[in-house]
């Protein structure tokens, strides 16, 4: 007779079990709420955060986020999101604040790229490429891009900042003297352009001609006076 009563009651205790269980796993709280032990309890609103649970006797409390921190959707979480931070040494600047229901959302400063896009902005960024000298911009980086660059070609050059490459200079043409040639990084350089030699030796020619035939003429006036004098001494 007690082994009835036993077997009985540990038949009772195994249904409220299993009735608890089957209660439980068939709870299925609303869109909006969310569980707290066998109750669903409402959602904080965007911009708030779960203060106390709800229970038998007490709806939940709320709290708004605290300056620095937000929540953008409903919630049942005890802790608002910390708000991001647009870090300069990230490469990046604020582009639109945080607010309590809405993160801060960042872009890359100027001369920057972004690496690692968010869902509206950015969340890391890098400096744009330098070209080396002998190369020239050939697309110039933007806030999504990194700068691309090209090879300058033989008889052209750039020192690496110019949008494209430039022709070297030919000295021939402004009339001057090629003292260096130009590189794919330098230009030509030009110096003064040297007189002609065989303009040089004429003119030297001629100077000396000049010159002789002033210094006969001299010599010829001097020859009546160079004959006197003997005529006198005789």
């Amino acid at each position: 007779m007690t082994c009835r009563r036993t077997s009985v009651r540990a038949a009772a205790v195994l249904m409220v079990l299993v009735v608890n269980v089957f209660r439980g796993h068939s709870l299925t709280c609303r869109r909006l709420e969310y569980q707290m032990g066998n109750r669903c309890c409402p959602k904080c609103l965007p911009g708030s955060r779960v203060k106390t649970h709800c229970t038998e006797f007490r709806p939940p409390s709320c709290q708004r986020c605290t300056e620095g921190t937000f929540m953008n959707h409903p919630t049942d979480l005890s802790q608002c999101f910390t708000c991001t931070n647009c870090d300069a040494a990230s490469g990046l600047k604020l582009k639109t604040s945080c607010t309590a229901t809405s993160d801060a959302v960042c872009e890359p400063l100027e001369g920057f790229y972004c690496m690692d896009s968010a869902e509206e902005g950015c969340k890391a960024a890098e400096k744009h490429s330098s070209c080396q000298p002998g190369q020239y911009i050939s697309q110039r980086g933007t806030a999504l891009r990194d700068t691309e660059c090209s090879d300058c070609s033989e008889g052209t050059y750039s020192d690496g900042t110019f949008p494209s490459c430039q022709p070297h200079t030919q000295c021939e043409s402004v009339h001057r003297q090629l003292i260096k040639a130009g590189t794919v990084s330098t230009d030509a350089e030009c110096g003064e352009q040297s007189p002609d030699s065989r303009g040089l030796v004429v003119v030297v020619g001629v100077s000396v001609c000049l010159i002789a035939a002033e210094v006969v003429a001299w010599w010829c006036t001097l020859e009546p006076v160079h004959a006197a004098e003997s005529a006198v001494m005789i």
